[in-house]
């Protein structure tokens, strides 16, 4: 797929399918989410695009060779400034900075549960759940340039030639190789031997019982004795503006949780496509949290709590 766009005797060509056009949104908000971490950033990423799409003459949108590799390239360009001003603002973010959490398809707020047949009403429907999205590979991410993170993802994840890369990156293709080998040892060096999904759902589901149950010796039993536990407020709500580390003190901040807050309510969820947390408080979302799970053990929390992160669970009710 070639990402050159060719400018010329545009009357020779008719104009791309309307239908076509628009039918590339579901891949650049897949690409986006996984460049951005947010899925408000990446909506807005992808409006962008389109606008500039639609403010080229039918002329010039006929000219272009392939409108779905011209979309991407641009999204891509954009998601790039984005994460060049976002390590500036994330700098002045109070406490811990965490991707913005995905639901499951038919777990989204205010979803329709029919099989995708209808519509989307929702940004996150948009959004394939796979490896590449989980909460852990996110946070790896987020290490990474914004030159390596573009490089990685359009390769590795989207399978992008080299070449294409570097005429979106504006780099050589040898230099784009090199970021993505540099993000990749990001990544081999990060990751944990991943746990199967049954016994990842099992643990989690025993350490959603022990928490409800204020087990403290239970929880640090489910805890892995190094475990790390990151909270993000976004200073609009209480949160440890550190992460918490070791079992016994993750154990304990989790019952204090509880104690703050009797009636809180705790539901199974897929977060990021993993079996995570879900935290309600008279009937609205208040923390979700994705959890990694190592040997038995949670090894990682992430736990969201900036209402601003959590619109596509906010509105859905207690089962």
């Amino acid at each position: 797929m070639s990402v050159s766009t060719e400018y010329g005797h545009g009357h020779d060509r008719s104009e791309p399918d309307l239908s076509a056009v628009d039918g590339e949104r579901r891949q650049l908000m897949n690409l986006a989410y996984r460049l951005l971490g947010s899925l408000a950033e990446a909506e807005d990423a992808v409006q962008e695009t389109y606008a500039r799409w639609y403010a080229m003459s039918p002329q010039e949108r006929a000219a272009v060779r392939s409108p779905g590799a011209w979309l991407t390239t641009v999204a891509s360009r954009i998601c790039l400034d984005v994460l060049g001003s976002a390590r500036v603002r994330r700098e002045r973010y109070v406490g811990e900075w965490i991707p913005e959490p995905l639901p499951d398809r038919s777990e989204w707020a205010g979803g329709r549960v029919d099989g995708g047949r209808a519509e989307p009403v929702d940004p996150a429907d948009r959004i394939t759940l796979d490896e590449s999205v989980n909460m852990a590979f996110l946070v790896v991410l987020e290490s990474m340039t914004p030159a390596e993170r573009v490089a990685f993802i359009l390769h590795d994840v989207f399978r992008y030639p080299f070449a294409e890369v570097a005429e979106i990156v504006g780099r050589t293709a040898a230099a784009c190789r090199q970021l993505a080998t540099s993000a990749r040892r990001r990544i081999r060096s990060a990751q944990a031997p991943s746990a199967p999904a049954a016994g990842r759902a099992s643990v989690v589901r025993d350490f959603k019982e022990a928490w409800e149950a204020k087990d403290i010796k239970a929880l640090v039993g489910l805890l892995d004795p190094d475990a790390t536990m990151t909270a993000d407020g976004g200073g609009l709500v209480g949160a440890a503006l550190r992460p918490v580390e070791g079992s016994a003190r993750i154990a304990q901040y989790l019952i204090a949780i509880a104690d703050k807050a009797p009636g809180l309510t705790l539901l199974e969820r897929t977060v990021n496509g993993l079996p995570g947390l879900v935290a309600q408080y008279a009937g609205v979302t208040v923390t979700v949290a994705a959890l990694d799970v190592a040997d038995g053990r949670v090894t990682r929390i992430w736990a969201v709590r900036n209402p601003e992160k959590l619109g596509p669970w906010t509105e859905r009710g207690q089962d």
